[in-house]
């Protein structure tokens, strides 16, 4: 977990201050519903997200809706034809997918 933000049944909040009301501010991250939660301190900012995130699922199960999930797994790049030309033949080189080739590069850039 990042330094400001929170983590909670796969999903992630951003911690953010409001100084002009003293006051903790975030929002779950990578969905579209639009959820905020607000608290005094730090403590209180990690209970106002957990239940945030249980009032959402709540919410959708009473109304028969799929939740949004944080972050699906799915990205859409676009990497030019060269580039996708390169990886498309690295990939057929090492007998591996094309997304197994990005997600180990991504994996050694971004993880170390």
């Amino acid at each position: 977990m990042t330094a400001n933000t929170l983590k909670y049944r796969g999903y992630e909040g951003s911690v953010d201050f409001d100084f002009s009301d003293n006051l903790l501010t975030g929002k779950v991250l990578g969905i579209r519903a639009g959820l905020v939660y607000e608290a005094q301190t730090l403590q209180e900012l990690q209970a106002a997200f957990r239940q945030t995130i249980d009032d959402y699922l709540q919410y959708c199960k009473e109304e028969n809706l799929v939740p949004e999930k944080s972050f699906s797994g799915n990205l859409n790049i676009r990497l030019g034809s060269e580039r996708h030309q390169a990886i498309a033949a690295y990939a057929r080189q090492h007998g591996i997918k094309i997304n197994d080739a990005i997600r180990s590069a991504i994996d050694r850039f971004v993880l170390g």
